[in-house]
């Protein structure tokens, strides 16, 4: 058996008579701004993967006319889109200098990773000082029995919510409670047993 690889250039190639040249680098500029300012989402141009599905026809030409006439202004509304957050992009442009980039690779590689990767202390932090408590990290020996830190006299584990799915499946038995998080784009999402809020 022999396998082959169609590249997406080579697939537009097939599928398409219409040749488009961007300059370079336009078409990374032109995918963030469209990221950022949503342009071709569902809500602008239509759910595009169920709408290709009811699409009969065979040929580009077909598509577009069929498209078109059941979204009329999609384009355009996605193209203001766009083109305002490229408004956005070009007056910002003007402020970023060496400095700054050098501030958020900073805040990046050093500040983000650390908070990324060292939260337990504030999870620890932030239960504590909602029961009106003191904490601490777990000693190593401590660290060694499963336990992450202490929230007054309560030893705990901390742990990602996807650990409640796999933990019938691990040898490891914690035998304290356990404060779950979830990673969100905004922060983390933390739960925990309520008794960890007494004294």
């Amino acid at each position: 058996m022999k396998s082959i690889k169609i590249k997406n250039k080579e697939l537009s190639d097939i599928l398409s008579d219409t040749k488009v040249d961007f300059p370079k680098y336009s078409t990374l500029v032109l995918n963030l701004a469209n990221r950022t300012a949503g342009g071709t989402k569902p809500k602008v141009v239509g759910q595009l993967s169920d709408l290709i599905q009811k699409f009969e026809g065979k040929k580009l030409n077909e598509w577009e006319n069929w498209y078109l006439e059941k979204h009329p202004k999609a384009i355009s509304n996605a193209t203001d889109k766009v083109v305002e957050m490229l408004e956005n992009f070009k007056d910002v442009m003007n402020k970023i200098d060496r400095e700054l980039i050098e501030k958020w690779i900073k805040d990046l590689v050093i500040v983000k990773t650390f908070v990324g990767l060292k939260f337990q202390e504030a999870i620890l932090f932030k239960i504590a000082s909602t029961a009106k408590q003191k904490h601490r990290l777990a000693t190593p020996q401590e660290e060694a029995k499963g336990i992450d830190g202490f929230i007054g006299k309560h030893p705990v584990s901390i742990k990602p919510h996807t650990y409640k799915t796999k933990k019938d499946l691990l040898t490891e038995k914690i035998e304290v409670p356990i404060i779950y998080y979830e990673k969100l784009k905004d922060g983390i999402n933390v739960t925990f047993p309520d008794d960890l809020l007494t004294a």
